[in-house]
């Protein structure tokens, strides 16, 4: 938990005493496990840094019968390091400062650290260990350097947090590692939701032949022992790696869960519109939360189908949650009369459909502030990029939890949880999406398929390509054009929409920060 040092401390006796009781000799902690990571702006509070420093004496004093490195935030005159010190029997035996800090995507670590460019290698049991943190371990100097000093083994500290395919991306990554060095790897990760940044542990051992010897789960806290025959680690389980769509609905639904309890809301409360987006939102919910702490709000309209109505409400009673149906039919005439002088003679148009979305959005919000339950949004990525959602309406709330979720990866997601069993209607899942604020609406009126929408955005959004790099492969310049303006058009918007669960590469948020005053015309 970042900011509470305290807890952490306690976090990490409790694991040692744990440790000690199954015969370990040394504990390994995650990269600042001490502090929590991010901290962020924390750093750069002096006395924030000086209650890590005193937790790192209280932790020295109270660990004995095993060694434990742990990482914490460290500062040495006017410097401020991303540490990992090596405690044992009430001393520190020596500190560790991250040579290689990371600057890009979700990371903003020269911000507030300097590098170190010393090694750290300290006996234990006979064997020299190495100590690297994160970042180290994906460039070749940090574990050469420990190599040269002395390492036998190399342990290493991680807040690595997830995105799609990530896993996979570390253990080739690790392996590269142990080509150079030839050294065998403990790679322990951090576990759990900050914000936007879902940290998915997954810890690894790599032998010094880059095979896997052992592996926790992904997504789950866990305390495990790693058994070392001389230098070489001895084969254990292996969790095995989750599908993509388990490992997306795993992040999202953690994310959730993290976020609730971690800022001590008692629950969620969501809109629940018959829409495959908030069908996927409330089974994520529940299964995160329990049906308990979930409340789902139907709010149909003059334009809402009956099939919606009743695919809700078969979802509600399947899962067991609280639910409310509030039809704003009266509040949406009430507005157009109270604005009827100041429309006469103008035609109906999106501020109609707005409405409708803003009074659904006042309507949470009420519930929210009276009961204290967080309101979780519905709208997907696809949304999101190309501002097909409702400032103060749909995007209101505070907690988005679709928000980097394309809308082809919202079916799969529905498709993998029905696989685990049936909690969407199908209706749901096979009929034409729409926002039902006008008769007959379908969201192909006004943007390209969803395969062809979602695919823009990840060439635009995720890997930075240009117009012409997009019809190079193969999308019509219109459709490109069209989402593309749309896109930077709508930047506005995503400034002022809720923090979400973050499972690509480059999502929006901590990732992509473009300026909302902008002419982008090539």
């Amino acid at each position: 938990m970042v900011g509470d040092i305290a807890g952490n401390v306690e976090k990490i006796i409790a694991s040692a005493k744990q440790a000690q009781a199954q015969g370990a000799s040394l504990l390994l902690t995650p990269e600042l496990a001490l502090c929590g990571y991010p901290p962020e702006d924390l750093l750069l509070r002096a006395d924030f840094l000086q209650a890590c420093d005193a937790a790192l004496q209280q932790l020295s004093a109270s660990i004995s019968g095993i060694t434990l490195v742990v990482g914490h935030a460290q500062q040495v005159g006017a410097a401020c390091y991303n540490a990992a010190s090596v405690l044992q029997d009430g001393k520190i035996l020596a500190s560790y400062h991250k040579h290689a800090l990371p600057n890009h995507s979700v990371f903003d670590e020269k911000r507030y650290f300097k590098a170190g460019d010393q090694a750290l290698v300290f006996e234990h049991q006979g064997r020299q260990l190495g100590v690297l943190i994160c970042a180290d371990v994906w460039e070749p100097q940090p574990a050469l350097l420990a190599k040269a000093a002395g390492a036998e083994i190399l342990l290493v500290l991680n807040a690595s947090p997830f995105h799609m395919q990530k896993q996979a991306t570390r253990l080739a990554i690790l392996r590269e590692r142990v080509a150079e060095t030839q050294l065998p790897i403990i790679y322990a990760n951090m576990v759990g939701g900050q914000d936007e940044l879902v940290f998915d542990g997954g810890s690894f051992v790599l032998d010094a032949a880059g095979n896997l010897t052992q592996q926790l789960p992904a997504f789950e806290t866990a305390l495990t022992a790693v058994q070392f025959a001389g230098l070489q680690p001895v084969a254990s389980s292996i969790t095995p790696q989750l599908t993509l769509e388990a490992s997306v609905y795993q992040a999202l639904k953690l994310g959730l869960a993290d976020y609730v309890h971690k800022n001590g809301f008692p629950g969620v409360v969501l809109g629940l519109s018959g829409g495959v987006d908030s069908a996927l939102t409330l089974a994520i919910a529940v299964d995160a939360l329990g049906a308990n702490n979930v409340h789902a709000v139907l709010m149909a309209s003059e334009f809402t189908a009956s099939m919606s109505v009743d695919d809700a409400l078969a979802m509600v009673h399947s899962l067991g949650v609280k639910y409310s149906v509030m039809p704003i039919h009266s509040l949406f005439a009430s507005f157009r009369q109270a604005l009827a002088t100041e429309f006469a003679g103008l035609p109906v148009d999106t501020t109609e459909e707005n409405l409708q979305a803003r009074i659904r959005g006042m309507l949470l919000m009420a519930l929210s502030n009276k009961f204290g339950s967080i309101v979780v949004t519905t709208g997907n990525k696809s949304e999101m990029a190309v501002g097909y959602c409702t400032l103060y309406g749909d995007m209101a709330g505070g907690f988005a939890l679709l928000k980097d979720v394309p809308k082809t990866l919202v079916y799969q997601l529905c498709a993998y949880r029905n696989g685990l069993s049936e909690v969407i209607p199908q209706r749901i899942i096979n009929r034409a999406p729409s926002a039902e604020l006008r008769a007959d609406q379908t969201d192909q009126d006004s943007l390209p398929p969803y395969a062809v929408l979602d695919a823009i955005v990840e060439a635009y959004v995720e890997n930075d390509l240009g117009r012409a790099d997009i019809v190079a492969m193969g999308y019509k310049l219109a459709d490109v054009n069209r989402v593309v303006s749309l896109i930077d058009r709508n930047e506005y918007k995503r400034r002022q929409a809720p923090v979400g669960v973050r499972i690509s590469h480059k999502g929006f948020g901590k990732d992509r920060r473009y300026p909302i005053t902008v002419k982008l015309d090539f």
